[in-house]
């Protein structure tokens, strides 16, 4: 049973077990509900939130702007390259800070992995907490809104086909959505260098060339290569990746009519993807970067309500 989205409450938002498949699903209907024009009535007149982003992004910050602008509440600006992050100051301290201020919520970034686990411990610290991305650990709000991506087009998740390519290691959207879909019942298989796969993916799903997935998938997940994360060594150059593992032009046509393409952006263009598929018909890439915000929305009232 679906859970009503009025009755979702979160204190924190940090991975994605942490959430039950019904309040997954209530999140989703909310940011459906949200994406049709619903609106949100606040349990007070005011609340702060910030975003504390430590490594660069462009989609998971700037949605969450949004998100949080649409909601009617107070963003307060937050830049580590001029904060006092610069003189040596902690992660810890600076939500130590912020929360002081009477920051409600606080969204971040941050390239250690379970970065949270200090923060949901103190006494001291009163903010909730929704994690924008832990190093390769998790990213929640990536794999809720692949989710509500998935959902609005086939209705279930139960039965789907959905395929996992790319550097798979050190993606922390490919460790949530794994995790995810396989709890709702969808059959995930994994693609890419077998270098970049560690065999403890194996109890969400399977391992397969990419040439035998591609014509039985209904979802073609992409990965974009995580070069910031492989220390300078690269194994592959551009073409050579996208000739072995990348969507080509030839394996796009090999695609069922009814199969989506999804990757959470940036996109290496002629890498991980051919660029003409990138706004294709089948790809879903612009839509599930617009369910950013609207998913985005969901959590951040769910976390507020938490509060109350």
């Amino acid at each position: 049973m679906i859970i009503q989205s009025e009755e979702i409450s979160l204190k924190h938002l940090l991975t994605v077990e942490a959430l039950t498949d019904q309040e997954v699903m209530g999140l989703i209907q909310r940011a459906q509900q949200f994406k049709q024009g619903a609106r949100w009535t606040p349990n007070k007149n005011q609340y702060f939130v910030s975003n504390l982003f430590f490594e660069n992004s462009t989609r998971t910050h700037k949605s969450f702007e949004v998100a949080e602008k649409k909601l009617g509440l107070d963003v307060i600006d937050f830049d580590a390259k001029t904060s006092s992050v610069q003189k040596g100051e902690t992660l810890y301290d600076t939500v130590l800070t912020m929360s002081a201020l009477g920051v409600d919520v606080a969204v971040i970034r941050h390239g250690d992995e379970n970065y949270y686990d200090e923060l949901i411990q103190s006494k001291t610290i009163q903010c909730s907490i929704v994690n924008g991305g832990d190093g390769s650990g998790q990213h929640p709000t990536q794999c809720l809104l692949d989710l509500m991506t998935i959902y609005q087009e086939f209705g279930h998740f139960n039965g789907l086909k959905v395929a996992i390519a790319g550097d798979i290691t050190h993606s922390r959207v490919a460790k949530s959505n794994m995790q995810m879909l396989k709890r709702l019942g969808a059959e995930v298989f994994f693609s890419g260098p077998e270098e970049w796969y560690d065999e403890s993916f194996d109890v969400y799903g399977t391992y397969r060339p990419l040439n035998e997935l591609v014509p039985e998938v209904d979802v073609m997940m992409l990965l974009r290569v995580q070069h910031e994360r492989h220390d300078g060594q690269e194994s592959f150059s551009k073409e050579e990746y996208h000739e072995k593992y990348g969507l080509t032009i030839e394996r796009g046509k090999q695609l069922k009519p009814s199969a989506i393409i999804m990757h959470p952006a940036p996109v290496n263009r002629d890498v991980e993807i051919a660029d003409s598929l990138v706004e294709s018909l089948q790809s879903r890439i612009v839509p599930q970067m617009t369910n950013g915000v609207y998913i985005r929305m969901a959590i951040l009232e769910a976390v507020l309500r938490g509060k109350s």
